[in-house]
């Protein structure tokens, strides 16, 4: 038997009304770097959607009790610079998740998935905004993928 925390929520995130989360700091672009700086993200817009999750593989993905990211449609990566690494697993619900990472560092800059059509989602953490909005969805129990 799974356990409810072994299954990533962000499909949920996603589809639970992408576009809803508006910023409030004005911004028009925002730079997401790694630890060591030698990747940068140039996202443009304001994101989908922000999410909190707490299952397992964000547990282990992150080293901590959850992940804190932000969906951005493809089309808002304007810029990307930087030697990156990716590794993809099958999570729980049979589809592909897709970490991307810098190759010094290790920092888990932008993740893909199969359930997330035409959009990456960024570790919020990444983009050192200290205005950057609060998750509008974290559940405490994610439900089935």
């Amino acid at each position: 038997m799974i356990s409810h925390l072994s299954r990533p929520c962000f499909e949920t995130a996603c589809r639970a009304g992408a576009g809803s989360q508006r910023m409030h700091s004005g911004k028009t672009s925002r730079t997401a770097t790694c630890s060591c700086r030698g990747v940068e993200l140039v996202l443009a817009g304001e994101p989908r959607r922000v999410y909190a999750c707490s299952c397992l593989e964000c547990q282990r993905c992150t080293g901590t009790a959850f992940s804190y990211r932000a969906i951005y449609a493809d089309s808002a990566l304007v810029g990307q610079k930087g030697e990156t690494r990716s590794w993809r697993r099958t999570g729980s619900s049979g589809q592909w998740l897709e970490q991307t990472f810098c190759t010094t560092c290790g920092s888990v800059v932008f993740m893909r998935a199969e359930a997330l059509k035409d959009a990456l989602s960024v570790s919020v953490g990444c983009l050192e905004d200290p205005e950057f909005p609060a998750p509008d969805h974290a559940p405490l129990a994610c439900p089935k993928a």
